[in-house]
């Protein structure tokens, strides 16, 4: 897998349903050329590069087979998608791509059945967004020195927004200054986001009781459309 690029089909398979002369189209991710290599996957599948909503779903493999675990109406960056490693910090679009998720954290307490490692959203929790600071794109407890508060976010103050949360690994392994910083998965707010992708409280719960490190899962992020340098499904 190479983090941050999602290489998909070109064309969509389609599979014979049961009932004769009757078809179904195939999974999302059997249409992928790259799931991240485990059992479990969210797609967040936007219907164009400028849309500010679509559709994530949570699949399961099993027997060889992707299958659909749930999914719900998701929202995206204010100004759409890009691909993610073209993306630049504060442009409110949300980074297509592949994706890990290191870890869950919250201001609520972790749902019942959560496997992932989830840090609990304390008073002095910062997200550092400071592209000058060594703790750039990172959790600090407290905001370190070299990391203006005016350029990070106060988690506890995203309120519902971190109620639960998903850190989505963009730009997160090896951070490229200026590329962003703080893309999460997490509840929604009163609109489209900063470049995050959100979804319902409810769906937000179940994702996290769903998804289990050991599976490996991952997000991809993409379009349902043929825009030039967007990821598409």
């Amino acid at each position: 897998m190479r983090p941050g690029v999602v290489t998909l089909a070109s064309t969509a398979v389609l599979l014979l349903a049961a009932a004769p002369g009757a078809a179904e189209e195939v999974p999302l991710p059997e249409r992928m050329a790259d799931t991240g290599g485990g059992t479990q996957l969210i797609t967040a599948e936007a219907p164009t590069a400028d849309a500010t909503s679509g559709t994530v779903t949570w699949w399961d493999r099993r027997g060889g087979r992707w299958s659909k675990a749930g999914s719900a109406t998701a929202r995206f960056g204010a100004n759409g998608l890009v691909e993610g490693v073209i993306r630049k910090q504060g442009t409110n679009t949300t980074p297509a791509g592949l994706y890990g998720l290191p870890y869950a954290f919250g201001i609520k307490a972790a749902p019942a059945g959560t496997r992932a490692l989830y840090r609990p959203v304390h008073q002095g929790s910062w997200w550092c967004q400071d592209d000058a600071s060594a703790s750039y794109n990172r959790w600090t407890e407290p905001l370190p020195a070299d990391c203006r508060a005016s350029e990070s976010e106060h988690l506890i103050t995203f309120d519902p927004q971190y109620a639960y949360a998903l850190v989505i690994g963009f730009n997160y392994d090896k951070p490229v200054r200026g590329r962003g910083a703080g893309i999460f998965l997490h509840v929604n707010g009163k609109g489209a986001t900063a470049g995050c992708v959100s979804v319902p409280l409810d769906a937000m719960r179940r994702i996290l009781q769903w998804a289990d490190p050991a599976h490996s899962p991952h997000i991809a992020i993409g379009t349902s459309s043929g825009a030039t340098g967007i990821t598409r499904y």
